[in-house]
C-alpha cells in the first residue's frame, strides 16, 4: 500500500509517497481503510520535531482518519468490518490504511460524510472541550476568536453560536473574514488594518470579550488579554505564529480573569467519557446542520506535501484534507 512519509525532519517538501507493508493489527486494534484524513496545523510542527508528540520514524502526518474497518485484531467485538468510524490516532493517517485502537474508533452516523468527519475531532473537539469545560461559556456571553478563518476558528465559531454566544471573529484579511461571517461570526475584526485592542473594545461597546478563543499566541495575545471583560476567561488554544508570548500576570489580578490552558489531547486521554459525550454533542450538531464543517480543499495522497504548505504558510481556511 502507499502512505505518505516523514522520514527525515523537516518542511513538507521532504514528505515523500512511498509503499510500505499493509498493516496487521494486534490485539484490541482495527484497520481503518482512509477515506478521508485530516491534517491539523501541529502536523507541520511534528514534520519538524518541535511538538509534544514524538513518533517514531518514518511516520506518516494526519492523525484524524475517518473511512471503513477493512480488519479485526483480536479480542475486537464492538464493531465490523464494512463499518464507517472515524478516530484520533495521532499520526499515520496519510495512507491508504492504517491501525487504531478499537476503544478510540467512533462511529460515523447517517447524514455524515466521511470528509467532514474526518476534521471534525481535534478543531471540533477542542473547541467544545475549551469553550464547554474550560470556559464556562453561557448563552449571551461574546467570544473573541484570533486566528479564526483557520480550522480550529472556524470550528470555535461555529460550536460558540451553537452554545448561544455572540462571536468576534479576528483574522488578517477581509477575505478570510469573509469565510468566518459566512460561518456565523457576529462582527468582524482585522487585525492587521486595526489595532486588536482598541476595536475589540470597541466592538464590545468597552466591555471586552467574555471569552478570548487564542489560537495564534504572538503578538496578538496579549493585546487580547488587555481587552478582557472583568471575569473574563483567556483560553490558550494553540501557537500557529510560531511564537509563545510571555503574558503580564499583573492583568489577570487586575481583570479577575482567567488564562486557561486546553490541551484536547490530554483531555481525551485523562477523561474518556468525557470527551466522548462532547465529540456524541458535535457529531449530533453536525448532522443536524448547526454544523457546517469548512474543507478548504480535499487532496490526493501523492499531493500530501502541497497539503502541509497550505497550513505551513497560512493560506488555508477551514480544514485541509487527504484522501487516499
Amino acid at each position: 500500500m502507499k502512505a505518505a512519509l516523514c522520514k527525515q525532519f523537516g518542511g513538507p517538501d521532504l514528505i515523500a509517497v512511498e509503499d510500505i507493508a499493509e498493516p496487521e493489527p494486534g490485539p484490541g486494534e482495527v484497520v481503518i481503510e482512509v477515506r478521508a484524513a485530516a491534517l491539523n496545523f501541529y502536523d507541520t510542527l511534528m514534520i519538524r520535531d518541535k511538538y509534544q508528540l514524538k513518533p517514531p520514524m518514518p511516520f506518516s502526518p494526519a492523525g484524524e482518519v475517518a473511512g471503513t474497518v477493512a480488519a479485526l485484531g483480536p479480542g475486537v467485538t464492538d464493531v465490523a468490518a464494512g463499518d464507517r468510524v472515524m478516530a484520533y490516532i495521532k499520526w499515520n493517517g496519510c495512507r491508504e490504511r492504517t491501525l487504531a485502537k478499537a476503544a478510540d474508533l467512533v462511529r460515523i452516523p447517517d447524514g455524515v460524510g466521511d470528509e467532514a468527519a474526518a476534521g471534525l475531532t481535534v478543531t471540533y473537539g477542542t473547541a467544545i472541550h475549551g469553550l464547554k469545560d474550560r470556559g464556562r461559556l453561557r448563552p449571551g456571553e461574546t467570544v473573541a476568536v484570533l486566528g479564526a478563518s483557520g480550522g480550529a476558528g472556524l470550528a470555535a465559531i461555529e460550536i460558540a453560536k451553537a452554545m448561544g454566544a455572540r462571536v468576534v471573529a479576528a483574522a488578517s484579511s477581509p477575505e478570510k473574514l469573509a469565510v468566518c461571517e459566512a460561518h456565523g461570526a457576529d462582527l468582524l475584526l482585522d487585525y492587521k488594518a486595526d489595532d486588536l485592542k482598541t476595536q475589540l473594545k470597541a466592538l464590545t461597546d468597552g466591555k471586552g470579550a467574555d471569552i478570548v478563543y487564542d489560537c495564534v499566541g504572538g503578538a496578538y495575545s496579549e493585546p487580547a488579554l488587555r481587552s478582557t471583560a472583568w471575569e473574563g476567561r483567556f483560553l490558550v488554544i494553540g501557537f500557529a505564529s510560531g511564537e509563545i508570548p510571555k503574558m503580564p500576570l499583573n492583568l489577570a489580578l487586575l481583570k479577575g480573569l482567567d488564562i486557561v490552558g486546553v490541551f484536547w489531547n490530554a483531555f481525551a486521554d485523562r477523561e474518556p467519557q468525557k470527551s466522548a459525550a462532547n465529540m456524541a454533542q458535535v457529531l449530533d450538531w453536525c448532522a443536524s446542520g448547526t454544523l457546517k464543517p469548512h474543507i478548504h480543499g480535499s487532496y490526493p495522497l501523492a499531493e500530501t506535501a502541497a497539503a502541509l504548505t497550505l497550513l505551513d504558510t497560512r493560506q488555508a481556511t477551514g480544514k485541509v484534507l487527504v484522501c487516499p
